[in-house]
């Protein structure tokens, strides 16, 4: 199997601007944002999507959301953020690598599909 987009940035075989690492995650700017802030929030842990993530994959989906209300603070985003996750091709899910997209600095609409 090929590696993701993701795994190659993480791997450093591909270059990004990124806003954000530690051990368990890689966070990016988006290069097609849907927001003036977009982010894309990676567990080096490949997990496909959420609908196949298991109970030991428990620790590092709780370190995302952890980490997005981290960098929110750190890029001040109290007006508010949103979190999305893609789960399939109905989705729009573009890459088979679990990710969360942070999407901020503009109104948000709701329903959002």
């Amino acid at each position: 199997m090929s590696k993701t987009i993701f795994q190659r940035i993480i791997d450093r075989e591909i270059t990004a601007k990124i806003e954000h690492e530690d051990a368990h995650c890689v966070v990016i700017h988006d290069i097609q944002p849907q927001a003036p802030v977009h982010l894309l929030i990676i567990p080096k842990q490949p997990i496909a999507r959420v609908s196949v993530a298991t109970a030991t994959d428990q620790t590092v989906l709780g370190h995302l959301l952890l980490v997005a209300g981290e960098v929110a603070r750190k890029l001040n985003l109290a007006e508010g953020f949103r979190l999305v996750i893609n789960n399939g091709p109905h989705a729009c899910e573009s890459v088979p690598h679990l990710h969360v997209h942070l999407l901020a600095r503009r109104q948000m609409n709701w329903p959002p599909g």
